[in-house]
């Protein structure tokens, strides 16, 4: 496949351009940094890989690159795990609404047409709960995140005017090395394990292997349309999960983590863990997708070692 890769130098980003980096594909990276991506995917280790300069939020020539792709992935967006200025925030919006809206732009213009749109979101989408349970019928929450999401996924539904399909995968907290697990270490550590914020918020993970399978297979999978969550199939307590991580790493797990430490790595952005919700993948399990870590511990083994 001929596949276009937005985000492709950001966490998960990355490791989808090596999985997919086979003699069999063409990838087409689309970045606002060329020379940072070309240190990331050097020709001599992705000899298929073509990067082309893009301003996201505006329309421009790097359009026509996507004319003859079989697939476009569009991970862009702002990082939330920051602190929230006013102009943050209008940044984190902007990036997802108007970035996604110009990749829409794109393959309607396209000639020929990528035939399937895979889109990120987020569980954000479904705002905060200690109580409810979500899977991807449920209604949308109230909140700036759970609006930022059901702005970028109408962006996204734009694409099947065009024809193709659209896959659009709400991701929960990736745990991979680096991402928001490497962040929350930080605070963990400094204050000898323990439980983040109150220890009884959910917290739905995906690991990193899981979320890009599931991206791959959303590429050639008829079968998968709509929205979907990319969570794993056993949310847990923040409490759970910091006894888990304690264990893994062999260190106690009895101080909690105070609320302005994490404030202060994530600023407003540690809402996604102070707060979380349980964000059940029933569609996703519905469609027979195999998730090499559906419990925490393995994850954490194996990201931890």
């Amino acid at each position: 496949m001929k596949i276009a890769i937005t985000g492709a130098t950001g966490f998960v980003g990355t490791s989808l351009v090596k999985k997919l980096n086979k003699p069999e594909n063409q990838l087409l990276i689309l970045t606002r940094n060329p020379a940072r991506a070309t240190k990331v995917f050097p020709a001599s280790a992705f000899p298929n890989l073509e990067i082309v300069a893009y301003t996201p939020k505006k329309e421009g020539e790097w359009q026509l690159a996507i004319s003859g792709c079989d697939a476009v992935i569009n991970l862009a967006g702002e990082p939330i795990s920051e602190r929230w200025s006013p102009k943050h925030k209008k940044e984190i919006l902007d990036s997802r609404q108007l970035g996604t809206r110009t990749i829409v732009e794109a393959i309607k213009k396209a000639d020929p047409k990528p035939k399937v749109l895979v889109n990120a979101s987020a569980i954000g989408y479904y705002g905060t709960s200690e109580t409810k349970t979500f899977e991807e019928s449920s209604a949308p929450g109230e909140d700036f995140l759970a609006q930022v999401c059901q702005k970028w996924e109408a962006e996204a539904q734009k694409v099947t005017e065009a024809g193709a399909r659209l896959v659009i995968l709400r991701i929960g907290i990736v745990l991979g090395d680096g991402g928001a697990l490497g962040k929350m270490l930080g605070a963990f550590k400094m204050f000898a394990g323990g439980p983040l914020g109150s220890g009884h918020q959910w917290f739905s993970w995906i690991h990193i292997d899981d979320l890009v399978g599931l991206i791959v297979e959303a590429l050639s999978r008829q079968d998968m349309e709509g929205t979907f969550n990319a969570t794993a199939p056993n949310p847990v307590r923040m409490n759970e999960f910091c006894e888990t991580l304690g264990e893994v790493l062999k260190r106690p797990s009895w101080l909690p983590v105070p609320n302005f430490a994490l404030e202060a790595l994530l600023g407003e952005g540690s809402i996604i863990v102070l707060e979380g919700q349980e964000v059940l993948p029933k569609k996703t399990e519905s469609i027979g997708f195999k998730y090499r870590y559906p419990t925490l511990k393995p994850a954490l083994k194996e990201i931890i070692s």
